[in-house]
């Protein structure tokens, strides 16, 4: 707000203060009116997640879908393959092991001949 005086800048301060509801108001005289910036610049959103594909767990668990014949899975085959794509875009140690003992089983059953 470089471009108002201090007083132009405190003049809208206040206006948009007085135009808050009264629970507004309060929040802000809680924190200190001082401390008060309604003119900063808004946040960046959160960043969106990605595993090392660089896909998110929405589109993880869509493709894998996908590739499954719609009749050989139920609503909590779904689930868990969509906790395992959180779980892994997330970084999760639970998750990361279940992955890792799911892969070390599928190469003992290949191994034993049983796949």
């Amino acid at each position: 707000m470089a471009k108002f005086t201090p007083e132009e800048i405190e003049k809208k301060k206040k206006a948009i203060f007085d135009s808050m509801g009264q629970r507004g108001q309060k929040q802000i005289l809680k924190k200190g009116y001082d401390k008060w910036d309604p003119f900063q610049e808004p946040k960046d959103p959160i960043d969106i997640r990605k595993d090392k594909t660089k896909r998110t767990s929405q589109q993880l668990i869509r493709e894998f879908l996908l590739s499954v014949d719609h009749e050989d899975y139920s609503n909590a085959y779904g689930r868990g393959a969509l906790d395992m794509a959180l779980g892994i875009v997330n970084n999760d140690d639970a998750y990361l092991g279940m992955y890792d003992f799911a892969c070390w089983y599928h190469k003992l059953l290949k191994k034993e001949g049983l796949e």
